[in-house]
């Protein structure tokens, strides 16, 4: 009897000592942690940088403690006089001069040593002009790869006004294929009407507008978030910015204010060439307040 339950008992145990390891279900394995960039976003909705504005970006970015900072001025017409100023906002608070280098780069034209630069840097400052004339340069080339490698470095990345544009991934081009003669009036809330293209896609889940409130551009940015439920729109006045910290956590600094139009419903009707959406979520945020880009 003792020798019977012995056996059985060792049975036992070696079956489940021999037993396969479950494999789990699919749909049951734990989500990878999310890659948080560790660098910042400084985006400035364009127009005057007034002194404190200007120490907020310079407070941010750590350039007082040491590094050096790049300026890419391939937006502007006049690339040579825009980093000129651009440096200048931040020699006026006291930066040396020697702190900050400008590259422009021309289309298939990336010399490594630049690049290298730009990868290592501390702080990159995209001047403002036509934001599709930079990403004609940028798009595609080692330096979009550099800017995005310093950003989850922990480099700070800035930009005013077409600076400000450039980093979405979904970006607006300013310009409307309906009306294509610009006027900077957007008089109308029509599908495929506003022209979006590709930007730097340091945000994947925003689309940045900049002038907001001075240019008065809520149409356009209520167009494109019809458009594009799955985005959320902001607008950042003049004067004013809005700095991102983790990949998604934002706080307004400036001036003026920063609008912030969700569709959550993400349900767009369209009535001819007419847009019609309910349930907007509109929020305007005053210098101090936070916003979960998540």
């Amino acid at each position: 009897m003792r020798l019977t339950l012995s056996l059985l008992i060792l049975s036992f145990f070696f079956a489940h000592c021999t037993q396969e390891p479950e494999v789990p279900q699919s749909g049951t394995t734990a989500p990878s942690v999310t890659d948080r960039p560790k660098g910042k976003l400084f985006i400035i909705g364009g127009g005057k940088r007034p002194p404190a504005l200007v120490q907020t970006l310079i407070n941010a970015s750590g350039m007082e403690e040491g590094g050096y900072g790049i300026i890419l001025p391939m937006s502007s017409g006049e690339p040579d006089t825009s980093a000129f100023y651009a440096i200048k906002q931040f020699t006026d608070l006291g930066l040396a001069s020697s702190k900050f280098r400008s590259y422009n780069f021309r289309k298939g034209s990336y010399p490594q040593a630049a690049i290298d630069s730009l990868r290592n840097a501390r702080l990159i400052y995209i001047t403002g002009g036509d934001q599709n004339r930079f990403m004609d340069v940028v798009a595609n080339s080692p330096v979009y790869d550099a800017i995005h490698e310093a950003y989850h470095s922990g480099a700070t990345i800035a930009g005013t006004s077409a600076g400000a544009a450039v980093m979405s991934e979904k970006m607006i081009t300013g310009n409307e294929r309906r009306h294509p003669e610009y006027t900077g009036n957007f008089r109308t809330i029509e599908s495929n009407n506003i022209e979006i293209g590709e930007g730097l896609g340091l945000l994947n889940t925003a689309i940045i507008d900049q002038h907001f409130i001075w240019r008065m551009r809520m149409n356009r940015l209520i167009t494109v978030v019809l458009d594009h439920p799955d985005q959320t729109g902001i607008g950042i006045d003049e004067s004013t910015a809005i700095l991102v910290e983790n990949g998604n956590a934002a706080t307004v600094y400036g001036g003026y204010q920063v609008i912030v139009l969700r569709h959550p419903e993400g349900q767009t009707v369209t009535q001819d060439s007419l847009l019609g959406g309910r349930g907007l979520e509109l929020n305007i945020l005053l210098p101090g307040d936070s916003l979960n880009l998540d």
